[in-house]
């Protein structure tokens, strides 16, 4: 039998939604920096500890994916033994309606049938189920987590803003470049964005100086701008809208934020910087091993939001790593990501294809006893 984690004291229930223009930030004014738990960089043979340990398992449901991680701890981390993905797009539609769709619920819950199938076979131990935005703000995300646990057996854990922004750090922040200045790390959703400066100066893992939540990412952005595909000139004016919608979110972090310096670093962790970089290197299909580490100069990932956001939509649905899936979403993740360089104007981005489940599965090892 599989055990599911219990949430933890970060996490929030379904009553913790939010109002659709709010912004959560901190700690900002005075609040206690989260501290994060290194990955280990040991080499070398597998540790007693370690041998015999079962599967772990993470499943994070956000407002676009269902996506699905299970691996074994090894002594430098954990080796990954099945991965799922799935669009569902859960928060479509919530937010003109309040409420997760039937047809999104239905969506969101045939993909956690094919994870809570997977978690069986594979003899998982320890799993922990996370939901974000669209959970957080639906009405009926209550109604919605016990039906999923009814019929799959998962128990989703809704998580606050501020657990979501801790979990992408501590699954990438690996990926950061070696350097002494400040760090930004983004992870752009389907329902919202987090923003987390840390501090990466010390040996070790970074720490959490400040953040931001915006109900702004690729679903609600691209829900709030109707336009008219076929019109050059307003599809352009919705782009623009878009960068002002999520430049006001940003501001109160952006006002925080330290001068820029010659040697800021910024890694982001979403599909839309996978989706860009896969791009920047004129890949025919998505190759997970050519994008997860990643180096890219701004100025590219600028070129290719420019191009992308004044193309019609039948042409971005012709571009490999795209496709039709993306291609009505991928603009609201280049207005983002402009407005992140906007606020953090490095001159290179980290590409991460990893965060909340890595973060996740490190969570579950290091509070199961397991020493990496």
């Amino acid at each position: 039998m599989v055990q599911h984690s219990r949430p933890s004291p970060q996490s929030s229930g379904p009553a913790g939604g939010i109002s659709g223009k709010g912004v959560r930030s901190g700690p900002g004014n005075g609040s206690k920096a989260a501290a994060l738990t290194p990955p280990s960089k040991s080499r070398g043979l597998l540790p007693h500890a370690l041998r015999g340990r079962g599967s772990y398992a993470a499943i994070d449901l956000g407002t676009n994916n269902c996506r699905l991680l299970i691996a074994k701890p090894s002594a430098d981390g954990f080796i990954v033994i099945d991965a799922f993905s799935r669009i569902v797009r859960l928060g479509e539609g919530l937010a003109a309606s309040g409420r997760i769709s039937d047809e999104a619920i239905e969506r969101a819950i045939s993909a956690l049938s094919v994870c809570a199938d997977k978690l069986r076979r594979r003899h998982v131990t320890l799993a922990r189920s996370v939901a974000t935005e669209a959970c957080r703000r639906a009405s009926n995300g209550a109604e919605f987590i016990q039906r999923v646990y009814r019929e799959t057996g998962i128990a989703l854990d809704i998580i606050s803003a501020q657990e979501e922004a801790r979990l992408a750090v501590l699954g990438c922040h690996a990926l950061l470049e070696p350097g002494d200045g400040p760090a930004l790390i983004f992870d752009i959703g389907g329902g919202s964005t987090e923003l987390v400066l840390v501090d990466a100066n010390r040996a070790g893992a970074p720490h959490i100086v400040d953040w931001v939540s915006a109900p702004w990412g690729v679903v609600s952005l691209t829900e709030s701008e109707a336009f008219d595909h076929a019109d050059p000139m307003d599809r352009l004016s919705a782009y623009a809208r878009m960068r002002a919608r999520v430049a006001d979110a940003f501001a109160p972090l952006a006002r925080r934020l330290p001068s820029p310096q010659a040697d800021i670093r910024l890694l982001g962790t979403s599909g839309t910087v996978t989706t860009l970089a896969s791009l920047h290197l004129d890949l025919p299909r998505y190759d997970r091993q050519a994008i997860d580490g990643l180096i890219v100069p701004s100025t590219s990932m600028r070129a290719i939001s420019a191009r992308l956001s004044s193309m019609p939509l039948a042409e971005r649905q012709k571009l490999p790593c795209i496709g039709t899936e993306r291609a009505d979403l991928v603009v609201a993740g280049c207005a983002i990501l402009e407005s992140i360089l906007d606020i953090w104007p490095a001159q290179r981005l980290g590409v991460a294809d990893r965060g909340i489940r890595e973060g996740i599965l490190r969570g579950l090892m290091d509070r199961d006893g397991v020493k990496m």
